[in-house]
């Protein structure tokens, strides 16, 4: 494959990426302003995000046996044709109903495209090259998240409609499909995948593929857990007013982007297996802290450490799985998305509970649990694959 097309491919890849990141974060600002324009409580308006995050689990969950039957540019097609009738309901829904849909709509190509963008990297790089493209790919997902609220506030602020925002998201996609109609796209349909399969047929169920599928859904679990209640926690405990609180997201979420790609350069030096147990460990003792702590600027800063520390280990966690079959299977990469995107769903069922009944300290000691149980399923998983070496 010329060096041309390849790079041609990974732009997709960090696309895909993006367009996602961007879905997610804006689907979770314009909650209000659903409320507003149809008139519905916010409670019920906030279930259009159960219908992204379905869209996208349905998505990833048969992607890998859409990829043997069409080729990517016929899904790729695919895609453009829900992405443009996802972002024509957006702007004419007269009820939540068409709204829900235009998002599920959203959420199909979202997952479809995921799939495509993990798989493309899992194919065209090896070793610690493929992570340091991994962890890059995965930052677009961050600078979308920073880039789309700041384009949602601008759009507020000059009284441009809300949901026109979607259209832009679009325009992502529709990006990745003219990139995708000048170059080469991998071919793997049915009997070219087959190989994969015979290759792969030994090791597609063993145990330590088994082990990163729980360590994808609990990391996002414990990430997005914590995150997700760090305003309203600082607001109680630090004593700080909105704006404040908003600071220390926005501090996690910039030195996450800053470790990624810190980190896609480094990680060509060390063992991924030993640095993600690092990791996992330093991130479980930077949260604890962080939850004792009730200075605002010591938790500026250690949320900072959080960010930077934690921001490689899902990117690693794709990158094991890929790795843990002689080719790269979509159907083991897919379903490390799967479990991954399932634990964004479980979020909000699992902490709304703890919030309700212990408060929402205990949501963060919650999340601090989750991360502690990453760094053992690591070392669980380093003795097994000592084992089989052995």
């Amino acid at each position: 494959m010329i060096y041309k097309n390849r790079i041609q491919l990974t732009c997709i890849s960090f696309l895909s990426y993006a367009f996602m990141g961007a879905l997610i974060t804006v689907t979770g600002l314009v909650i209000q302003n659903i409320s507003t324009q149809f008139k519905i409580p916010i409670s019920e308006a906030s279930t259009v995000f159960n219908f992204l995050n379905l869209g996208i689990i349905i998505s990833l969950f048969c992607s890998s046996w859409f990829l043997e039957l069409f080729p990517l540019q016929q899904q790729l097609d695919y895609g453009l044709i829900l992405t443009f009738l996802a972002s024509l309901l957006s702007l004419l829904s007269t009820n939540l109903i068409i709204f829900s849909i235009s998002i599920l709509f959203f959420g199909l190509v979202s997952g479809m495209i995921l799939s495509v963008g993990t798989f493309l990297i899992a194919n065209l790089y090896h070793g610690n090259e493929r992570s340091k493209k991994m962890l890059l790919t995965d930052s677009f997902f961050s600078i979308s998240g920073i880039i789309f609220p700041i384009i949602n506030i601008f759009f507020i602020s000059h009284n441009i409609q809300w949901n026109y925002i979607y259209c832009l998201i679009g325009c992502i996609y529709f990006i990745i499909f003219i990139f995708s109609k000048t170059i080469i796209l991998p071919k793997f349909l049915k009997k070219e995948i087959q190989t994969y399969h015979i290759n792969n047929q030994e090791n597609i169920l063993n145990t330590n593929i088994f082990l990163l599928y729980v360590s994808s859904l609990i990391y996002i679990l414990g990430q997005l857990g914590f995150i997700s209640w760090i305003p309203e926690y600082s607001i109680k405990y630090i004593n700080i007013d909105i704006e404040k609180s908003n600071k220390i997201v926005s501090s996690f979420w910039l030195s996450y982007i800053i470790g990624m790609w810190f980190f896609s350069y480094f990680l060509k030096f060390c063992n991924l297996q030993k640095i993600i147990i690092f990791l996992s460990g330093i991130s479980t003792i930077i949260m604890f802290c962080f939850i004792q702590n009730t200075n605002y600027l010591f938790s500026l800063f250690i949320i900072s450490l959080l960010g930077f520390f934690s921001s490689p280990i899902y990117g690693i966690i794709i990158t094991l799985t890929s790795i843990q079959t002689i080719n790269p299977s979509p159907k083991i990469i897919n379903f490390t998305l799967f479990f991954g995107t399932l634990g964004t769903l479980l979020t909000f069922l699992i902490t709304s509970p703890i919030v309700k009944f212990q408060g929402v300290k205990s949501a963060l000691i919650a999340s601090n649990i989750f991360y502690l149980l990453i760094f053992f399923i690591f070392i669980l998983f380093q003795y097994q694959t000592n084992e089989k070496i052995k």
